[in-house]
C-alpha cells in the first residue's frame, strides 16, 4: 500500500536531513524502533530533537502511528528501515540547500527500492544537483566534493535504459572548469555549461 503523499514527504524529509546530520539519522533509527514496538523508546531517555512526533501520537504508554495512517504502519516501518540501512555506513554530506529537496523528493522513492548499480546511479545523480547547488550559493569546496563524486558514479552506467555516461562525461568536463577557475568559480562559472540531466524520452 503506497504511503500517503503527506507521510511519504514527513519521511523523505527526514531521511534528506539524514544525509548531512546525526541526529536526523538518531531520529530516523528511532521512528524504525516504533513501528516495530511502540513502547521501544520508553527507557531511552529523551526523544532525538529531531523525531517526527507529527507522524506519531502518544497512547497506551507508547509512540503509536497517527491515526489517520495505522492501515500505512507496515510500509512506513518497511521504508524507514531500508533507508536506516542505506544510511548507516554512508558518510555524512555538506547541508543540502532547497534544490537538492527538490531532487532528493524525485528520486527518493527510486534510490530507496534500488539496489546495486541502480542506487549508485541515482545517488550520483542526487549528489550532482546539491553539488551544483552548493556552487550556485559559493560553497566551492562542497560542490567539488560533491560533483566528483557524482560524477564517479554516473559514469559508464546506465539507468532504467539510459546511458549516464555522456551525461558523466560532460560532467567531468565541468568539474575540471571549476577547478581551473578555483575560489573564482562562484563568479566565473558559465551556467550554460551545465550538462542536462539525462532522461528517459517516450521512444525509449
Amino acid at each position: 500500500m503506497a504511503l500517503p503523499l503527506a507521510l511519504r514527504n514527513r519521511l523523505a524529509e527526514l531521511i534528506l536531513d539524514a544525509l548531512h546530520d546525526t541526529g536526523a539519522r538518531e531520529a530516523l533509527t528511532a521512528v524504525v524502533k516504533v513501528c516495530g514496538n511502540p513502547h521501544a523508546l520508553e527507557s531511552a531517555g529523551p526523544l532525538p530533537e529531531a523525531f517526527p512526533e507529527d507522524m506519531f501520537e502518544r497512547r497506551e504508554g507508547g509512540w503509536h502511528i497517527a491515526s489517520g495512517y495505522r492501515q500505512h504502519a507496515g510500509e512506513l516501518l518497511e521504508r524507514a528501515e531500508r533507508a536506516r540501512r542505506i544510511l548507516h555506513e554512508r558518510p555524512f554530506d555538506p547541508p543540502d540547500p532547497p534544490l537538492a529537496f527538490e531532487v532528493h523528493e524525485l528520486l527518493e522513492p527510486y534510490w530507496l527500492r534500488a539496489e546495486g548499480g541502480d542506487r549508485e546511479a541515482l545517488q550520483g545523480l542526487i549528489q550532482v544537483a546539491v553539488g551544483f547547488a552548493h556552487l550556485a550559493n559559493g560553497n566551492v569546496s562542497g560542490a567539488r566534493s560533491l560533483l566528483h563524486d557524482g560524477c564517479a558514479r554516473v559514469l559508464e552506467r546506465t539507468l532504467e535504459g539510459v546511458p549516464l555516461d555522456p551525461f558523466g562525461r560532460a560532467l567531468q568536463r565541468s568539474l575540471d572548469r571549476l577547478l581551473t577557475l578555483g575560489d573564482d568559480a562562484p563568479r566565473g562559472f558559465d551556467w550554460n555549461e551545465v550538462p542536462r540531466f539525462p532522461v528517459k524520452t517516450i521512444d525509449d
